[in-house]
């Protein structure tokens, strides 16, 4: 099988990248919505405007200069240890102007190389916004203007319009079908071409999210269900993403996920905040800056003719869709009894910090749920079943060519040794200091080796692909393959600290982004290091599995920071900006 892999990196640019889009991606079936997709937040606790057609207006046009700048090769690549290696940048080519097309077998990525208009949804109806007047981008105050005119159209939705984008949240193949026999032609055709063809979409949600202080708890959960998965008919989930509006000012991103990895939108996102905050700004009166132009024209009403037939298919996906959506069990929360500043006094890396208070917390989390499990078992799980579980980080591959990610597996011998002792009542602090050390530094050897292209993973997964092209039966691979990551992290890295000053400005820190569950029986974990002194940490799973529970497991997961970092004599409160 190596051999035919050996033939292939002749010729192919990445032997990996192709497969793992086209077999991992664009040949799922099942639902995008919370299966594949993550999103992007806000600002945690700053909303420069509340204005929503405002913050609309700045925000878009933050992106859109970012688009520029993507097509003029101004942006910096952006390089590991300093300025020594540039990383690949190839996924960016298709942020803008891309849409995922359903097949009834394969999906595939339809990109356009150039798009002078937005599509924009509320409150069931669609509307095409032109980007451009006078041969120039519209200015902030006048895409403001545009989504007030949104915001104030009067008419109701077309039949079978309010609920259409439901077809992009259920299972592919009844959109596909769908798809070919009600939209390929006449006025359906041209609507969803707009949709399809647009530089990206746009909600402007009728609900308010974000942070609220006197709720902390609910607000973010409830925050982190809309952006991943919001009605399951007001996000357009083939785009390449959807840039969301709530009704109080806050602001989010839904992605789908074939066409890039979460650092691609992330470089984005950090730009768009940091623009709209300190570049472009707001009158005192919350508007953006500059003046309206009457003589632009008002955006269009899209078009549509839904037969019944049609009807029927996005509801039964909505119906799909909404048990899909009401099962996720989401846990949003800032951590900010310390941050990478005082990990990094440990002289350790954070990240393998993070990822041991993670093994940590899944292991407390089981001896917390087994009495609730007792009556329904037969027996205790045996220790390697129960109290410990196959865990999938992911490591960027971006020094490659259209390198995009590799598996760390977390979850080794020298971290188990690590928690177990810290459960062990005889254990001295010196004894686990021992065990923490050597399971963080084997995990920094393992990160570099995914890192670097000597990971495991993907390698495995291609040979497997061979395998099934020669019909080769082997056993190994196919178990290898079929074993289910039931904690699944990812670290959303800051990309441009430069962009942002926390040291002068401390309140503007991102609250980061996540994902659904990947196993239906484990846990989603993403968490993002932002400055010297807060960790936001994103935990998913499902209401389904009488197992997990995101809220309980992320009581564990403060527990074991807390407890980790007292092994080196600090306590939670030696960070000098803590609030807890």
């Amino acid at each position: 099988l190596q051999w035919y892999l050996k033939l292939k990196s002749w010729w192919a640019t990445n032997y990996v990248s192709d497969w793992w889009e086209e077999y991992v991606y664009l040949r799922g079936r099942g639902p995008l919505m919370v299966n594949s997709n993550y999103y992007a937040m806000d600002l945690l606790y700053i909303t420069p405007t509340h204005i929503q057609a405002a913050r609309a207006g700045n925000t878009i046009h933050a992106i859109l200069q970012y688009r520029r700048k993507l097509d003029r090769e101004e942006i910096k690549p952006i390089r590991l240890l300093g300025s020594t290696i540039p990383l690949c940048s190839a996924q960016w080519e298709r942020m803008f102007n891309t849409s995922r097309i359903p097949g009834e077998e394969s999906d595939t990525i339809q990109h356009v190389r150039d798009s002078r208009h937005l599509v924009v949804f509320h409150r069931g109806r669609y509307f095409k916004v032109w980007l451009y007047h006078d041969g120039r981008l519209l200015r902030p105050r006048e895409l403001e203007q545009q989504m007030q005119r949104v915001l104030d159209d009067p008419s109701e939705p077309q039949p079978g319009e309010e609920r259409l984008a439901a077809l992009t949240a259920g299972d592919r193949v009844p959109w596909a079908k769908c798809r070919q026999a009600h939209f390929a032609r006449g006025k359906n055709k041209q609507s969803l071409d707009a949709v399809e063809k647009a530089a990206f979409f746009v909600t402007l949600d009728e609900t308010e999210q974000g942070y609220r202080q006197e709720d902390p708890v609910t607000s973010m959960d409830s925050y982190a269900k809309s952006l991943l998965h919001g009605r399951c008919y007001d996000r357009w989930f083939d785009k390449s993403f959807t840039f969301i509006v709530f009704k109080n000012g806050k602001i989010g991103l839904n992605a789908e996920h074939s066409w890039a990895d979460a650092p691609i939108v992330g470089h984005l996102w950090e730009y768009v905040m940091s623009t709209d905050c300190f570049q472009l700004g707001y009158t005192e009166d919350g508007h953006c800056k500059g003046d309206i132009n009457q003589n632009i024209p008002a955006p269009t009403r899209l078009q549509w003719d839904i037969p019944e037939a049609c009807q029927e298919v996005i509801q039964a996906s909505l119906g799909s869709a909404d048990v899909l959506a009401n099962d996720v069990d989401f846990h949003s929360f800032p951590f900010d009894s310390f941050g990478k500043g005082l990990i990094k006094k440990c002289r350790t890396s954070p990240d393998a910090f993070v990822q041991l208070a993670l093994q940590l917390a899944h292991y407390k989390n089981w001896d917390t749920c087994w009495p609730r499990l007792e009556a329904a078992l037969p027996r205790r799980p045996p220790q390697d079943m129960g109290k410990f579980c196959l865990t999938y980080e992911a490591s960027m591959t971006r020094l490659f060519r259209e390198g995009r990610t590799e598996t760390v597996r977390s979850c080794t011998r020298e971290s188990c040794s690590f928690v177990l002792a810290m459960a062990a009542p005889d254990q001295t602090v010196e004894q686990r200091l021992k065990l923490f050390k050597l399971a963080s530094e084997k995990h920094q050897h393992l990160y570099r080796l995914a890192m670097t292209g000597s990971g495991i993973d993907r390698h495995l997964f291609c040979l497997y692909v061979v395998s099934k092209y020669l019909a080769v039966d082997s056993p190994f691979l196919k178990e290898v393959l079929s074993e289910p990551w039931r904690l699944s992290t990812s670290q959303t890295p800051q990309q441009q600290v430069e962009l942002f000053d926390l040291e002068r400005n401390p309140q503007y820190v991102s609250s980061g982004g996540g994902f659904g569950p990947v196993a239906d029986d484990g846990y989603g974990v993403s968490y993002i290091l932002v400055g010297e002194n807060l960790i936001n940490f994103h935990i998913s799973s499902k209401f389904s599995c009488p197992e997990t529970d995101s809220h309980r497991f992320g009581q564990h997961l403060k527990e074991a920071m807390r407890d980790i970092i007292t092994l080196f004599s600090f306590s939670p409160n030696s960070c000098p900006n803590s609030k807890k």
